[in-house]
């Protein structure tokens, strides 16, 4: 689907899934070079930065929270930047992108240039907005951190369950990490090429997102250390657990143990059994039964095993 919009000499077209059509007819209006018309009819996992003679073709891609598989997934967005005109292409719908196509429209209705000054100053808006975007995805990650860390510490806390949270967290962050990696080298090699493009003010702007970048960045090494702190403390919780069932297991093993050996002596049948046969001599071994276990758990609470 194909979206233009204009505002003096600054035209802004919108790609959403391109058809080779679509590719074609923005061919023959802009000097877009073959090889990015081919590169705009599939996704690309590697952002990059190609410098052409009439224009600049970039690829960046953003963490977009999907509600269907509920994580943080990759979206790429590539721009093709000209002198007179700004391309971008997309494949799903983005929410932030329409609501800047929007703004977009009510400059040129009010005459305004706060979005088409020059594509410097598009691009720079479009990018700072997806930074802003991604900060309230980061918050919405240091959201269920928080509730993890409070849930941790409760008493009916399930410490297995908690492992399962824990990891779809770390898998959010990693991912949203893995997504931005890649920027800085992005905006460097930008600097390189910015040429007539992008206006005199361009290194401002560029300063600015490069801002916006190590912010978002921060944020995001902020919630992998917490995540993987509380990851540490639970298995330490887990591990601190499993040392008490054990404890308890054995214990009770070492208590039981004199019980059974008794048990089976006087189940022997031999022609002799000390005790057997005498007046009482079921309480008689009740009794010794009763003495081996209080002797073994005073040996224990001596030992402080319990």
């Amino acid at each position: 689907m194909i979206s233009t919009f204009k505002h003096k000499k600054m035209t802004w077209i919108d790609l959403e899934s391109p058809t080779a059509e679509e590719v074609k007819s923005v061919m023959k209006k802009y000097p877009v070079h073959p090889l990015v018309a081919e590169e705009l009819l599939k996704p690309t996992i590697r952002p990059k930065v190609d410098a052409y003679k009439d224009s600049v073709y970039l690829i960046l891609h953003f963490p977009i929270f999907d509600r269907n598989k509920r994580q943080c997934a990759s979206c790429e967005i590539d721009f093709i930047i000209g002198k007179n005109f700004f391309i971008t292409a997309h494949y799903r719908t983005l929410g932030t992108l329409v609501e800047l196509t929007r703004i977009f429209e009510v400059d040129a209705t009010l005459g305004e240039d706060n979005l088409s000054r020059n594509s410097g100053a598009l691009f720079f808006h479009i990018v700072r907005q997806f930074y802003s975007f991604s900060m309230g995805q980061i918050d919405f990650i240091q959201e269920k951190i928080n509730g993890i860390e409070d849930e941790m510490f409760e008493k009916k806390a399930s410490q297995y369950n908690l492992v399962r949270k824990i990891s779809h967290v770390r898998r959010d962050v990693l991912d949203f990490r893995r997504t931005i990696n890649s920027h800085k080298e992005v905006f460097s090699s930008l600097e390189n090429v910015r040429g007539k493009f992008f206006g005199a003010d361009f290194p401002h702007y560029l300063s600015n997102l490069l801002g916006e970048y190590y912010k978002t960045w921060s944020m995001v090494e902020s919630s992998r250390e917490t995540i993987e702190s509380l990851q540490e403390t639970n298995d330490s919780l887990l591990s601190n657990r499993t040392n008490d069932i054990m404890k308890v297991l054995t214990i009770m093993a070492f208590v039981t143990f004199p019980l059974m050996l008794l048990t089976s002596m006087f189940g022997m049948n031999t022609t002799y059994l000390p005790i057997v046969g005498m007046k009482g001599d079921f309480w008689f071994v009740v009794g010794i039964m009763a003495l081996s276990t209080t002797i073994m758990f005073t040996f224990f609470k001596h030992r402080r095993w319990i």
